[in-house]
């Protein structure tokens, strides 16, 4: 057996351990992941744990896995690569790098495209589930015009300020038995919506501007200026902000 064979054998044996070892890494990764997430009691807690976390680490994951199909590409037809000599090897191993190419930039779609709804969606279902207070008593989660009463004059300036991106929100919980209040801060800048021109979940807010300053007597006006990551679509919503005089 030539030196040749003998590299070929041992690259194989190699290659299946890479294999392995990168399956096993990423469902570590995928677990440890989920444990930290389940181990968070605090609903907000654990929606801004999922905002900040959960597509970096599916990226883990998904690197991973295509470390592994690279791996397990290397160990295709050796004993013809064998026959044939190195140039076949590089050859393969050249085809084995494009085919982790071409499937990093179809999971980026997939992620971008479908998966972050899925997010979306389960962050949303976060968002709305009850809370409850100290006392153990389920909170109403207050409407809008209801919370404007509850928010202080510092967050209603965050929430108006103007210049920059700033989507700040508030959802304001109540026991409506003991008067505990519990106030949540949203950005919803970082999160996309379903777009109306293709449907997916990549519509986001681009920019944002005061038009009109809300004062003592009348409402003001909020323009946010949304755009679609995956086909373009633009679009405006507009906003009203409450008097000033209804957030005393």
């Amino acid at each position: 057996m030539s030196n040749y064979d003998q590299f070929i054998q041992s690259w194989d044996g190699y290659m299946h351990q890479c294999v392995l070892g990168s399956v096993i890494l990423a469902v570590l990764v995928l677990v440890f992941h989920e444990i930290r997430k389940i181990r968070i009691s605090d609903l907000k807690e654990r929606y801004d744990f999922i905002t900040r976390h959960e597509i970096r680490y599916l990226w883990y994951v998904i690197l991973i896995l295509i470390l592994a199909v690279m791996f397990f590409s290397n160990t295709f037809l050796s004993e013809w690569i064998e026959r044939k000599g190195p140039v076949w090897f590089a050859g393969r191993a050249f085809i084995s790098v494009c085919l982790g190419v071409i499937l990093y930039y179809l999971s980026d779609s997939i992620v971008r495209v479908y998966y972050l709804g899925v997010v979306e969606h389960k962050l949303v279902k976060l968002r709305n589930r009850p809370r409850i207070s100290p006392d153990g008593n389920v909170m109403r989660k207050l409407s809008e015009q209801e919370e404007d009463a509850h928010l202080e004059a510092t967050q209603i300036a965050e929430e108006e300020a103007k210049g920059e991106i700033h989507s700040v929100d508030y959802d304001v919980w109540l026991d409506e038995k003991t008067g505990f209040k519990k106030i949540e801060k949203y950005y919803s800048f970082e999160h996309a919506i379903e777009c109306s021109e293709c449907g997916y979940v990549t519509l986001k807010i681009a920019q944002e501007e005061v038009t009109n300053q809300p004062t003592e007597n009348e409402t003001g006006e909020l323009v946010k200026h949304y755009k679609c990551s995956f086909c373009g679509h633009r679009e405006r919503r507009v906003v009203n902000l409450a008097k000033l005089s209804e957030n005393i």
